[in-house]
């Protein structure tokens, strides 16, 4: 990996976005403030904290009731202390030991970062909290806690990031250099003719052997599973009897797997624009296809109604043709930019159209980036796309595509065989037309990876566990309402919220009723009625 790659810059946490990177689910970080907007949270009065509250993070972590292990080889884990250090300017940081292998507790050690916000008020725990991604890093989510959350949350409790194993400051995988990741994400992800195809199945097999050999044993350990393992010896560390934690997007995959594994260490968990993770990796990017393409004709729809000059056209219909169009256009003959010898290749138009789709608010910035892409400039679409893939000036700043499709690969390990793509194109196009082929393709991004699935796709129970808060958005491009309504069911004590609106995610994206409620529960464990829409 670059030497140039640092930790994960804080202005693109917050909300959590989701898209394909070259035939491969990603979920990572975009928010309209990285955009060239704004949104800071709503100043609320605090709750009183609830005498029932999860153990306060002062009690340490030797109580037993506390550091009981899974198993007679993991206790030296379960029982370690950690020593806080002042980070940041503002913060602290410290470092969580975990097995690389839990099947093997005595072999390889990694690290694990973490990063604390302190309580502005009396804390009543901590909230271990995720961005998503998978393969964004935790402790830049925490470090922005001040945007991404409310005072509520902020006097309450110790906000407690971790970058999760393989990626930000804990062990990281490593497989590509920066050269070869922009052709990577500036590739044509939809390939049309023979010879496209084989680059893009050649292109998928060398990066799958490159993660591979490039970072050894760890990229066969960095799956969601383990990394739920690791929340629980962290949730000891901290000395907590149960765990409070707040995920976002990929976050909530994490967090039901979690409560899967540990139900029994289940406190208050919100899983806030979730993942259904009993679905296939075909089914899933099909209904993720769906979400984008709700979302581009939202976009649209608003533009139409708003002006009686809509610069995409006069109908819903002719400005999603009219973007279409342009895709076409772009893939055909690749647009010139004011960066440098950089042109907007269909890769990264791709990314810089999806990224501003994922919050209301980074509309109309979208709208100034389509104007000048039609008038032959892709300047800003380009930018859009490097913020989403952290692309700096000087190469990328963290490994998050990297993090991620290895994640990914361990997650979804099936193998699709590339002459059964075509079979698909129809179901996908219905469900997108715009963005169909897309995820169409994207069952072959894994096809370079060891095949070794670590966890069944299936329904989520968490039998025993305590009440947990699922939380959907009707109008979500990345995690559509249905996964949200569908993980709540599976789950024995799912309470499903609905959040009626457009972008991704719930939390602090302006509708009050919403943030009352999950910080009501957080704090106070006040369970809404299941079903309640705000």
């Amino acid at each position: 990996m670059s030497d140039r790659r640092r930790q994960q810059p804080p202005w693109r946490t917050g909300a959590t976005v989701a898209v394909a990177v070259v035939g491969v689910l990603i979920i990572g970080t975009v928010t309209w403030a990285s955009l060239g907007g704004s949104r800071e949270p709503t100043p609320v009065p605090p709750e009183s904290p609830p005498p029932s509250a999860t153990a306060s993070a002062s009690a340490g972590a030797q109580d037993p009731s506390v550091t009981a292990p899974p198993s007679p080889g993991l206790t030296e884990f379960y029982s370690q202390t950690l020593t806080w250090q002042p980070c940041r300017e503002t913060f602290e940081c410290a470092t969580l030991t975990v097995p690389l292998d839990y099947r093997d507790p005595a072999g390889q050690r990694i690290d694990i970062a973490l990063l604390k916000v302190s309580a502005r008020g009396q804390p009543i725990g901590s909230l271990v909290v995720n961005p998503g991604g998978p393969g964004a890093p935790g402790t830049a989510y925490a470090e922005a806690a001040g945007r991404v959350f409310r005072a509520p949350l902020l006097e309450s409790f110790d906000i407690v990031g971790f970058d999760p194993r393989g990626t930000g400051s804990s062990a990281q995988v490593d497989c590509l250099s920066d050269r070869e990741l922009d052709a990577y994400v500036s590739a044509d992800p939809d390939p049309d003719t023979p010879a496209e195809v084989a680059e893009f199945v050649a292109s998928s097999e060398r990066l799958g052997e490159r993660c591979t050999r490039r970072s050894g044993e760890l990229a066969q350990h960095v799956s969601t599973l383990e990394a739920a393992q690791d929340i629980d010896v962290l949730r000891a560390a901290l000395g907590e009897q149960t765990l409070t934690y707040f995920g976002a997007s990929y976050g909530t995959q994490l967090g039901a797997t979690y409560a899967e594994v540990f139900p029994e260490r289940v406190g208050r968990l919100v899983l806030d624009g979730a993942i259904d993770l009993s679905l296939s990796g075909e089914e899933l990017s099909k209904q993720q296809a769906a979400g984008f393409e709700l979302a581009l004709r939202a976009y649209v729809a608003n533009c139409v109604e708003q002006s009686t000059s809509c610069f995409l056209g006069t109908t819903t219909d002719a400005g999603v043709e009219r973007i279409q169009e342009f895709l076409a256009a772009v893939e055909a003959e690749p647009l010139t930019t004011d960066l440098g010898s950089r042109r907007l290749e269909i890769g990264n138009a791709f990314y810089g159209l999806v990224a501003p789709l994922y919050q209301r608010e980074a509309w109309s910035a979208l709208s100034l980036a389509l104007r000048s892409a039609f008038a032959g400039d892709g300047t800003t679409l380009l930018q859009f796309s490097d913020i989403y893939t952290s692309r700096e000036t000087d190469g990328y700043s963290d490994n998050s595509i990297e993090a991620n499709i290895t994640i990914s690969c361990l997650d979804y390990p099936g193998l699709t065989n590339p002459a059964d793509v075509p079979r698909t194109y129809a179901s996908f196009a219905e469900a997108s037309p715009t963005f169909g082929r897309v995820f169409a393709w994207s069952q072959v991004g894994c096809n370079g990876f060891p095949a070794k699935p670590v966890l069944a796709r299936r329904a989520i129970r968490a039998e025993g566990a305590a009440p947990i808060l699922v939380v959907g958005t009707t109008r979500d491009p990345a995690t559509p309402m249905r996964w949200a309504e569908a993980l709540a069911e599976q789950l024995d004590s799912g309470v499903l919220l609905r959040r009626d609106g457009d972008g991704h995610t719930a939390y602090n994206a302006g509708n009050e009723c919403i943030d009352d409620i999950i910080e009501a529960y957080l704090i106070r464990g006040s369970t809404p009625t299941n079903g309640r829409t705000c």
